[in-house]
């Protein structure tokens, strides 16, 4: 079965979403002609590459929610076996060059978050990985509040870049956003800001959901339908 055509609607999306709930990653992966290995290490992001096939996301790698004609972004979140997400949640890569010259409502951030289709997926890891089973898909639009405290944090670490401070930030600084380095190995580089203005070169970095911030939003969503 190729990938699935993009939805013409929301309702169209959770309806695909939800019939996924309970089947295994293996299972699904056979629907998309992708092999799932039993080590999560080594098939690590297979998950978001199946669900993006099954449910017709459609702009790849380009800076668009994963469901464009939407505006909805697509999220897995791998859950123990409390069903607390096990990890933060990538959300975007950083352009450092570029980051003193946007703002938080023109921010990728904001445009990947203004709506999400999270997918819990189960992360036990005494179950194989083609094993584990998808549970049932929220959608998540930011309360008010939810989207200040995006904001806040946003602008406390994009000022940090665009002001040459990239290498004091760590994992520690932000509330429910913060920027940890994103990269296929240690030698990567990308160009950013110094504190003189001229340019250094530094590790990528991505912004990432702290998983306390998500798993309080899914705790939210679980209760609303209650």
């Amino acid at each position: 079965m190729p990938a699935a055509p993009e939805p013409q609607s929301e309702q169209e999306l959770l309806t695909r979403a939800w019939d996924l709930a309970g089947l295994t990653l293996g299972e699904l992966g056979a629907r998309v002609a992708i092999s799932v290995p039993d080590d999560s290490v080594r098939g690590k992001g297979v998950a978001g590459q199946i669900l993006e096939k099954v449910l017709g996301a459609s702009a790849g790698s380009r800076a668009e929610p994963d469901f464009t004609r939407l505006g909805i972004e697509l999220k897995t979140i791998p859950l123990d076996a409390r069903g607390k997400p096990k990890e933060s949640t990538f959300v975007c890569s950083i352009s450092l060059s570029a980051m003193a010259d946007t703002d938080w409502e023109r921010s990728t951030v904001l445009k990947k978050l203004s709506k999400v289709l999270f997918v819990p997926v189960e992360a036990a890891s005494d179950t194989p990985l083609r094993n584990r089973r998808v549970g049932r898909a929220y959608l998540w639009t930011p309360t008010p509040e939810e989207r200040e405290l995006l904001r806040n944090d946003w602008e406390r670490l994009a000022e940090m870049i665009a002001t040459g401070d990239v290498e004091q930030i760590t994992g520690h600084l932000g509330e429910v956003l913060q920027v940890r380095p994103k990269a296929p190995h240690g030698r990567s580089r990308r160009r950013a800001p110094d504190e003189e203005g001229a340019v250094q070169w530094t590790m990528p970095r991505g912004f990432y959901l702290r998983p306390t911030f998500t798993g309080a939003l899914l705790a939210r969503l679980r209760a609303e339908e209650d």
